[in-house]
């Protein structure tokens, strides 16, 4: 089973990060996050099963609320700090979780370099010694994850070790297809200074995920080198916007993804800029429900 439909539909996901950032990952929190979701229409929510809660009771919770679980992540710093056996180890569990929810892939994402946490999206502290061995960390998380029955896609994100265009590019191209798809974050991307369409044209045939946020200009090109770490940045409410309210051209992304793309459109949005988290995720469903109508014949309908 994969993370998206069979019968012509489009499914737009979400990712309830402004949910448990505000109020912790407990049941409480997310049964908010859930009976809102599912108000605004949203048909299914990123697999984050909680401590100690099995996969089955997992996907019952959700089932309860007229939710499916979607594409989930694995997050590593993925660097000289970790004990790889130990990670290796957590990606053997996280991925027999997800095979059980009936996924058959995940994000594969690094965080967190303390120089880039401070000074975010410029690549601080670059050292092509750790680079390469991140990539090469990663692509043993691949294999297992794979031995596992689930495709590892790359997802960019600000603060890792695979933060600028150029490491994003050294890990795919190194680790190649076989060992790594492309999951691309919009809203990351482009703070980081990369183009997100360009990227998904570049490793279309490898996107099995993507997570759809826009942003505001304040804190993008120029103003990054000076703009402040990244917990003020990304909870400014000026970085990170709902979708169609920011500067990128979200239905360029959505025209570059390939005519066979097969995986959900899931909304993120990691601050809202708006006054609720819950007119956050209107707002971007009901952009994302009225572009996906009128992309024109041709583009990908999952």
């Amino acid at each position: 089973m994969t993370t998206h439909q069979h019968d012509g539909t489009r499914r737009i996901a979400a990712n309830p990060i402004p949910y448990w950032a505000q109020g912790g990952k407990t049941r409480e929190v997310f049964e908010t996050a859930f009976r809102d979701l599912r108000e605004i229409g949203f048909r299914a929510v990123k697999a984050d099963v909680p401590e100690g809660t099995g996969a089955g009771e997992y996907a019952a919770w959700l089932d309860g609320f007229g939710l499916s679980p979607s594409l989930s992540l694995f997050s590593s710093p993925l660097d000289e700090t970790v004990d790889m056996s130990e990670v290796l180890e957590q990606a053997r569990r996280f991925a027999a979780v997800q095979a059980e929810l009936g996924l058959d892939r995940t994000m594969l994402s690094s965080m967190s370099l303390p120089a880039r946490l401070q000074a975010p999206a410029v690549g601080a502290g670059f050292d092509a010694g750790r680079l390469a061995r991140a990539i090469e960390n990663a692509g043993r998380v691949c294999e297992v994850l794979i031995a596992e029955g689930i495709r590892p896609l790359h997802h960019s994100h600000v603060g890792g070790v695979f933060e600028t265009e150029a490491e994003v590019t050294a890990l795919l191209d190194t680790l190649g297809p076989d060992l790594i798809g492309f999951g691309p974050d919009t809203g990351h991307l482009r703070w980081a200074g990369a183009d997100p369409v360009a990227l998904i044209e570049r490793y279309r045939d490898r996107i099995g995920g993507i997570h759809i946020k826009d942003v505001y200009p304040d804190h993008l090109d120029a103003a990054r080198a000076g703009g402040g770490d990244y917990r003020s940045v990304s909870g400014s409410g000026r970085l990170w916007a709902e979708p169609g309210r920011g500067v990128l051209d979200l239905e360029a992304v959505l025209e570059a993804l390939p005519e066979d793309y097969d995986g959900d459109y899931m909304i993120e949005v990691d601050h809202p800029s708006v006054a609720t988290v819950y007119e956050s995720h209107r707002l971007s469903f009901e952009w994302a429900t009225a572009t996906l109508d009128r992309l024109p014949p041709g583009t990908p309908r999952t």
